[in-house]
């Protein structure tokens, strides 16, 4: 477009969903609620529980701490928003909460990926697993994939705040994202989709590669165990960590990967909430339905207040 017909844009409109409506207010609260709840009963029972000082649930306090992150940079605002007769939200606070959102989004990718690796290394090469996974080699690890999300957040952020947009500026959205700015904008957008393209590939698939070979690897050795109950008790260890892999990977390149000439409002919607809240809070549950370690430090947490009591 002319750059005549470019504003300087100090708010957007958020149009992904109908304003004032008192139950979705009560459902992303409910929701968030149990997000916080179930995640910090995590760090609660890692940090308290000697039984649940190892590496895997040191890396899980990690993504119990990644998710309450990641609906409180969404979350909070969709509340305020869902109460007021116009969803808006500032210039800078879209470009503030997209980039919290993108760093958690790749933190997240890095981190499932050295999770796979770990149960990898214990079940594969268990002679191994002390020195490979060492205290040292695990907040190293961890404090990379921080690292790693919020460097190519910034990259994405950036981009967008160098788009501009002609007229008011509206947002098919509930929150700031990549994709709906994209959207929305006049200007090139080419460095930004570029960006995005790479990122899919670099910070998405190729965690994702790293996890499908980890357990590929892992398969083969648990098929090779002679005893049905080892068999079990490997698979068991793996089988949640794969379904919260399983379940993020699908909705993020949902989220991400979409063709532009099927773009539906309603669908775009349904997609980012659950890939950025309904997903933070369904992994604790999944955890702890999944692990007997988790649910025994529940145990012993219900029998000391119990006793306390």
């Amino acid at each position: 477009m002319a750059g005549e017909n470019q504003t300087h844009v100090t708010e957007f409109m958020l149009l992904g969903f109908s304003h004032g409506q008192p139950f979705l207010f009560v459902l992303f609260l409910a929701i968030y609620l149990a997000t916080l709840l179930g995640n910090s009963a995590i760090l609660a029972f890692v940090s308290l529980d000697p039984h649940l000082h190892s590496p895997m649930y040191f890396f899980l306090s990690h993504l119990s701490c990644l998710d309450i992150c990641y609906s409180s940079v969404t979350v909070p605002k969709i509340l305020a928003n869902a109460l007021r007769p116009q969803a808006t939200i500032s210039y800078r606070g879209c470009l503030a909460q997209m980039f919290f959102l993108m760093g958690c989004a790749g933190t997240e990718c890095a981190l499932l990926a050295v999770m796979a690796y770990d149960r990898y290394a214990a079940i594969c090469q268990p002679l191994r697993y002390s020195r490979a996974m060492s205290r040292g080699v695990c907040v190293v690890a961890a404090a990379s994939c921080w690292l790693w999300g919020m460097l190519d957040s910034a990259v994405h952020t950036l981009l967008a705040s160098r788009l501009s947009f002609c007229g008011a500026a509206r947002l098919q959205h509930i929150f700031c994202d990549v994709p709906p700015l994209l959207r929305a904008a006049c200007s090139n957008t080419r460095p930004s989709e570029v960006a995005l393209h790479a990122a899919s590939v670099f910070v998405g698939l190729s965690p994702f590669l790293l996890v499908v070979i980890s357990y590929l690897r892992i398969l083969a050795t648990v098929l090779g165990m002679p005893m049905a109950t080892s068999r079990r008790k490997a698979f068991s260890t793996c089988s949640a960590h794969l379904l919260v892999v399983t379940l993020y990977f699908v909705t993020s390149n949902l989220n991400y990967n979409r063709p532009s000439s099927g773009y539906s409002p309603a669908a775009d919607t349904l997609v980012s909430a659950l890939y950025c809240i309904v997903t933070p809070m369904l992994n604790p549950l999944i955890y702890s339905l999944r692990n007997q370690e988790v649910w025994e430090a529940l145990r012993k947490a219900v029998r000391g207040r119990g006793m306390a009591g």
